[in-house]
């Protein structure tokens, strides 16, 4: 007998987990209570045929339900670059495998940590047919999203229970880290950008800009046109016959209490590669575990990619070129005060690219 009570119990809880009942059921339910006390206090045959028809309107919602809610597949479609905290336009297809019959009033939902904002609703789905929908997403955090969770439900046909069913997409998606600006990041994109030109200038064949004279520079550099109309000596500065490389080098090497900070580290080295490269400067993202060089290896996207999946890493050294290597110019993500840096580098470290505190709520 007790195996036998076993199986009922789990099949009781399954049901529990795949439906809830709503207030509606519930009043329904207590109704039906009430008519079955009635009936058989005053055995009406009335009231008997009253209760049988309420029994069966309860029992054959409760087989609608599940038949309506059977049988749906879902499909999305993301577009390849997805950055993190920004929303991206997808396209959802919700397909009713049974052609026999339609399913009604269903409702998407994403759950856990799936990126789908808002609840969807299709009022009906005919047999066999596929609904396409745009909907869009938005991830908080970077990284690989497997095995995206999301969840059916619906009320009809009388709502006197939600059916719920969850279905898994086996699709993996690559989010970007944030590319947005944060706090800070555009000043010191600025101050980049003039540090990077300032190495830019040369004595190449291309025309820079026209500039005031400074002192002790040769006069063969001098424009005479220029001179004469602003009555000042100018100088004619020409770009090099090639632009100095941009290494952007992040430390995985992180203190455990410093992970909000890496994190920071990784959206801001994105962004800096994202502006850099697009104006078509030679970039190189350099970690303990890879080094990847535009436009040799790759794209942008590529750089990206490796940012998506990196993570923390104790020990290991950056590589020992870095030190020697006078013809490109390095900018350092490192939490180590103790780092050994070559001469012109820039660091940034915890002190100088702070996570933003969180701001306190309003007391209620």
């Amino acid at each position: 007998m007790r195996p036998f009570l076993r199986r009922i119990w789990h099949r009781l809880r399954a049901n529990l987990e795949t439906q809830q009942i709503t207030r509606a059921g519930l009043l329904f339910v207590l109704a039906i209570a009430l008519v079955a006390f009635a009936a058989f206090a005053s055995a009406n045959n009335l009231l008997f045929l009253i209760l049988a028809a309420m029994i069966s309107t309860l029992l054959m919602s409760g087989f609608v339900s599940k038949l309506s809610i059977a049988a749906l597949e879902l499909e999305m479609k993301a577009p390849p670059h997805i950055p993190a905290r920004r929303n991206v336009p997808a396209q959802v297809l919700l397909k009713n495998g049974k052609s026999w019959m339609a399913s009604f009033s269903i409702h998407l939902s994403g759950t856990g940590d799936t990126a789908l904002p808002s609840s969807l609703y299709f009022p009906v789905i005919p047999g066999g047919a596929t609904i396409e929908q745009t909907v869009t997403l938005l991830f908080a955090r970077r990284g690989l999203h497997q095995n995206n969770a999301f969840q059916f439900t619906t009320r009809f046909p009388f709502g006197f229970a939600e059916r719920r069913a969850n279905v898994t997409l086996r699709q993996d998606l690559l989010v970007y880290p944030c590319l947005d600006p944060q706090p800070g990041f555009e000043d010191l994109l600025i101050s980049i950008n003039g540090e990077i030109e300032a190495h830019q200038r040369g004595r190449g064949d291309e025309f820079y800009r026209l500039r005031p004279y400074e002192t002790f520079e040769s006069a063969r550099f001098v424009d005479w046109k220029a001179t004469a109309h602003t009555k000042e000596l100018q100088v004619r500065e020409f770009t090099r016959e090639q632009d100095r490389t941009v290494v952007l080098v992040l430390d995985l090497n992180v203190p455990h209490d410093s992970d909000e900070w890496f994190e920071k580290a990784v959206d801001c080295c994105a962004f800096l590669a994202w502006h850099i490269a697009s104006r078509g400067a030679r970039l190189r993202l350099v970690t303990q575990r890879r080094e990847t060089r535009l436009p040799e290896d790759g794209d942008i996207y590529t750089v990206l990619r490796d940012l998506a999946l990196v993570q923390p890493q104790a020990g290991g050294s950056l590589p020992a070129h870095l030190a020697n290597d006078t013809s490109s110019y390095q900018i350092y993500f490192s939490a180590r005060p103790d780092l050994d840096l070559p001469d012109g580098a820039r660091l940034l470290s915890p002190d100088s690219l702070r996570p933003e505190p969180a701001t306190p709520q309003p007391a209620g």
